[in-house]
């Protein structure tokens, strides 16, 4: 089978392009899968520059989201049978083969049903961005219908589709994105309130818009100091979620223990790193929620470039750029 391989830890030169065994199913829960198409992520760029999690292993087989048919299953496999379009979050950072592939085997669990509505491009598009946007605004526990949820970079990948998602939870979303063209994309996905942070200080506006309260939720995919400077726009008790590692300086910090807030790491990757089934089980729920979302026009995901897998190396310079709005993804035919 056609596959991307990556040789060595490094740039998008050790991405190679070519025939590689087919794979056959590892245990007989597993189900072999005709990949149409895979998800351009930043976590891929990051483990090609690391040589993956684990680098002994390399040569490896990039991408954690897929979508395509189920061409054979194991034979304790019950939710699903050859014919089914699926698509899932599985492989892609070592352990297990990714999707920058023609074939792939998935766990069942991992697995979700593609809806008619969906194409393959658009399925493929969703895992890690569906399922980063809606732990990020659940993982603090229900709140109550109308609060305020504040999303930076509303226009990217894990932001546009967080915004949609708030608004079926009942929230009011302010979020942040820079540009005319963004905004307007931020205006069609239903953001209540749009800030351009090179016109106007997020802090102040965001105060202002809250009647001086601030927000009860922050959804944080950029770091540094944005994310330190975002405590003064949260509400007491507020609850911070943060994609990155960032750290802060002290009077930030203080501001934070001042207000009570709770800061909440999301890493999507970890049910699969640490093998955790009913984890990974529970995210293939959320897929499905999502997926029904996508069937009855609530939820759409936005692509915005599609490469042939052949042109990998360009697809990850377009998503290292970080200029990109939506989602990047590849086409296996």
């Amino acid at each position: 089978m056609k596959a991307v391989l990556l040789s060595q830890p490094g740039g998008r030169e050790f991405l190679d392009f070519k025939e590689i065994p087919k794979p056959v199913l590892p245990s007989t829960r597993h189900m072999l899968v005709r990949l149409h198409a895979a998800g351009i992520n930043p976590v891929d760029y990051k483990m090609r520059m690391n040589g993956t999690l684990f680098p002994k292993d390399l040569p490896a087989v990039l991408g954690c989201d897929g979508a395509g048919i189920v061409s054979e299953v194991g034979s304790s496999v019950t939710q699903f049978k050859p014919g089914d379009p699926v698509f899932f979050m599985h492989g892609g950072v070592g352990l297990a083969p990714g999707t920058y592939a023609e074939w792939t085997t998935v766990p069942e669990w991992v697995a979700a049903h593609i809806p008619p509505s969906l194409t393959m491009e658009e399925a493929a598009a969703l895992p890690i961005p569906l399922l980063t946007a809606w732990e990020s605004l659940t993982r603090p526990g229900p709140l109550p219908v109308g609060s305020t949820v504040l999303i930076h970079a509303g226009a990217g990948g894990v932001g546009h589709i967080a915004i949609q998602l708030a608004q079926n939870f009942g929230m009011r979303v302010i979020t942040t994105v820079r540009g005319p063209e963004k905004t307007h994309q931020a205006e069609k996905d239903g953001a209540s309130h749009i800030i351009d942070p090179e016109r106007t200080d997020f802090i102040q506006e965001t105060l202002r818009l809250t009647e001086g309260k601030g927000v009860s939720l922050l959804l944080d995919p950029l770091g540094g100091d944005i994310f330190c400077r975002s405590f003064e726009a949260m509400d007491l008790y507020g609850h911070v979620v943060t994609l990155l590692e960032p750290t802060c300086p002290l009077t930030s910090v203080l501001h934070a223990k001042k207000k009570n807030l709770s800061v909440h790491y999301v890493l999507v990757l970890s049910p699969m790193l640490l093998g955790r089934q009913e984890e990974q089980a529970r995210q293939a729920r959320i897929l499905e929620s999502g997926a029904k979302l996508c069937a009855r026009g609530a939820l759409k995901v936005r692509i915005s470039h599609i490469f042939p897998l052949e042109q990998i190396r360009d697809a990850h310079e377009l998503i290292e750029s970080g200029h990109t709005s939506g989602k990047i993804v590849l086409s296996i035919p």
